[in-house]
């Protein structure tokens, strides 16, 4: 009788595994029927998605097109600032070397009428030791050595400089 109550609690044991197990899998079951639909719906808006990307792509090379087109009509104003800008760069540097000569010129008079003043005048021709003594040495050459009807341009750029510094001030 022993066996007879062994196999039939293996039996009654098998059956409720059973019992779960088919549960289980039933589970497991809906589990993937809600997975498959699921994909399904992503793979649809996935070719949705593809579609609009595709577009988008599309859109975004015409406008690549477009601004490539409008970059190579910008070109020559380009040039001409960069143009503009060299221009501006020498016209200041040039103003600046006649603001520097002329206030030179001026230093250079106010010098000379103070020596005359307090020493007496002794003339040595060593060579100018500092910028602004070569660049006095310089101008002194260019107007005192000047032909008659030579560079009277200078004379026109001093005389519009001196103009300037005084509406300036």
């Amino acid at each position: 009788m022993i066996y007879q109550i062994s196999v039939a609690l293996i039996a009654v044991a098998f059956a409720v595994l059973v019992f779960f197990l088919i549960r289980t899998l039933k589970s497991a079951q809906g589990s993937l029927e809600n997975v498959s639909q699921t994909l399904q719906e992503v793979q649809k808006t996935i070719d949705e998605l593809s579609y609009e990307v595709k577009q988008t792509v599309r859109h975004a090379n015409d406008i690549t097109v477009d601004v490539q087109h409008k970059m190579k009509k910008i070109d020559p104003v380009m040039e001409s600032v960069e143009n503009l800008g060299e221009v501006l760069n020498e016209v200041t540097a040039a103003a600046k070397q006649v603001s520097t000569t002329l206030m030179a010129k001026f230093q250079t008079k106010r010098n000379n009428a103070e020596q005359t003043k307090h020493a007496e005048s002794v003339h040595v021709n060593a060579p100018p030791a500092t910028s602004t003594d070569r660049t006095l040495q310089s101008y002194e050459a260019t107007y005192n050595g000047e032909a008659k009807g030579g560079n009277n341009w200078m004379k026109y750029v001093d005389v519009a400089a001196n103009v300037w510094q005084r509406m300036r001030k």
